[in-house]
Parts: structure tokens; C-alpha cells; sequence
């Protein structure tokens, strides 16, 4: 397996997660975040980080074998997001980690930055992000690959969500990926029910606020090519970021940790240190306590 630690970890709520782990319990950790309608095993190719880092994923709440409510308030309260987050870092004793966001996965990230502040993590990288959900989503933010653009993905009709989801997959990348990884991915897409995938954009939330708080470093890979979310919502996200910036991969679309690993998972890894380095510099050894971003200032970025 390329998790093989298996956590049942009680999120916010008391919701039950899904939780995956390999590499080194003491080694630097990564916290991998995925993206709408996906599943941990998105980040299969990012096993080889396991040599030298903890790595944890988990399946979201309503995806994966994660449980799925059916009230809609379990998928829009940003409280429960975030208590996800720091639930896993709290029962696995996750020490300082880079959080790292796919798409949604940004939205995930953000909420447990507006609850709890960036004291407890060392920096943020984040993978085509969505910047904001909702009507607070902009058109210029919107790619013409978008799972907004494409109904038959929220039918109760299993052939026809089967065909749309494979078409989504499809639109996620500039060039094809191989069967394999495609057959993977739409399976762990249609694990998925529709009162989830409807109610993960009926919140309306911006996320702009969010990273503007971030003291944290924080890194945005996008594809130039991305036909899911625009390149500029990525770019003018990292730009919120009081130390941020993007890096816009020529040739890749909205997967760039699928489409090009190698690459990403070299990027990943120096950031991981940089920002490691970072914060044993600022920090006393250990993580710290979760506490509302109201309740205490944020350690600066230096």
C-alpha cells in the first residue's frame, strides 16, 4: 500500500475520518489535502517522499471511506473543516507540518487557517487552488473544465455521473494520463455521492482573508494550461500571501503532482525544508497548541 498506517481519527463534529500514513514517524511531515470529489490515494505518486518524510493523507469528509453525512451543514460550516485538521495533527501528534492542498484542498486548508492560525504548521503549498466557493467565487476564477460547468456530475444516475466524472478527469490535466491512474481516480471520484459533491460549493466563502493571515511561507504550483481554475486565481492567491509566491508550470493543468511527480515532488521536498528550517529558527521544539487565530499572534516569517 502506499499509505499503509490506517487511523480512524474523530474530526470536527466527531465525524469520523479516514486517515493514512507512511515514512518516518519522526521524520519532517507533509499533510496532504485533496481535492473535490477525490480520495487520499490522489497522491499515490508523492509516496516516494516517504523515504525521507512522514507523509499523512486522509479522505475528506463525505469522501473515501471517511463518513458522509447527509445534513448539508457537515460540508459548508468552515468550524468542522477546520476541526478536521486539527484533529489529525492533534491525535497523530503531527509535529510542524507543510500542509499541502489540491483544488478544494485549499478551501480545507483556509478554513483551518481562520480558526486556528498557522502557529501549529510551518508553511502551506497548494496545487491549483480554488480561492473562493460559492458567490464569492468569481467568473474570471472559473476554467472552462470546471466541475460547475458539468451537471450530469451531482446525478443521482450512476451511468451518467460515471461518464461525467470521467470526462471531468479528463479536463484536470493537458495531457492525458494513463488508463490506470484515470480507472483509479474516477473510482475513488464516484465513491463520492451527489448531496456531497452538491453541498462542498454551497458555502460562500473567500479565502482571500485566510492566506492574508498566513506568517507562514507559502508555495502555489499551477499549471499554465489549468482548464479547472484559472492560472490568475492561483497567482493572485499566492500574491495574498504575506510570504508567498507562485510557480506557473508550462505544459501542465490542473494535476501538476500527477502530471509531472518527479518534478513536484523535488519542489515539494526543498520547500518542506526551507520552511522547516524556518521555523525551528522561530519556535521553541514541539507543536503547538491549537488556539483561534483571536486568542494569539502569529509567529513571523523569517
Amino acid at each position: 500500500m502506499t499509505f499503509p498506517t490506517v487511523h480512524d481519527v474523530q474530526g470536527g463534529g466527531g465525524l469520523r475520518l479516514h486517515v493514512r500514513e507512511a515514512g518516518p514517524a519522526h521524520a519532517p511531515p507533509i499533510l496532504f489535502v485533496h481535492g473535490w470529489a477525490q480520495h487520499h490515494i490522489a497522491w499515490a505518486q508523492q509516496a516516494p517522499l516517504a523515504d525521507s518524510h512522514r507523509l499523512v493523507a486522509f479522505d475528506l469528509r463525505g469522501h473515501g471511506a471517511s463518513d458522509a453525512p447527509n445534513d448539508e451543514a457537515a460540508y459548508t460550516d468552515t468550524r468542522l473543516w477546520a476541526g478536521d485538521i486539527a484533529a489529525i495533527l492533534d491525535a497523530l501528534e503531527v509535529d510542524r507540518p507543510v500542509l499541502v492542498g489540491w483544488s478544494y484542498g485549499a478551501r480545507v486548508i483556509g478554513a483551518y487557517l481562520s480558526e486556528y492560525g498557522d502557529a501549529a504548521i510551518s508553511g502551506v503549498a497548494l496545487a491549483g487552488p480554488v480561492a473562493a466557493i460559492g458567490a464569492a467565487r468569481g467568473d474570471w476564477m472559473i476554467g472552462a473544465a470546471s466541475p460547475g460547468a458539468e451537471r450530469d456530475l451531482y446525478t443521482a444516475d450512476q451511468p451518467r455521473r460515471l461518464a461525467a466524472t470521467v470526462r471531468f478527469l479528463e479536463g484536470c490535466t493537458a495531457a492525458p494520463l494513463d488508463r490506470q491512474t484515470i480507472a483509479t481516480l474516477a473510482g475513488a471520484n464516484m465513491l463520492v455521492a451527489p448531496h456531497v459533491r452538491r453541498a462542498l460549493f454551497k458555502a460562500d466563502v473567500d479565502l482571500h482573508p485566510a492566506y492574508a493571515g498566513l506568517s507562514k511561507p507559502g508555495l502555489v504550483i499551477h499549471g499554465a494550461q489549468d482548464r479547472v481554475v484559472t492560472p490568475e486565481t492561483g497567482r493572485r492567491l499566492a500574491a495574498a500571501m504575506p510570504a508567498g509566491w507562485v510557480e506557473l508550470w508550462e505544459g501542465i493543468g490542473h494535476a501538476p503532482f500527477l502530471e509531472d511527480a518527479d518534478r513536484f515532488n523535488a519542489t515539494l521536498a526543498g520547500f518542506a525544508a526551507e520552511c522547516r528550517a524556518a521555523v525551528d529558527e522561530a519556535l521553541p521544539h514541539g507543536t503547538a497548541p491549537h488556539r483561534r487565530e483571536s486568542d494569539t499572534t502569529p509567529t513571523p516569517y523569517r
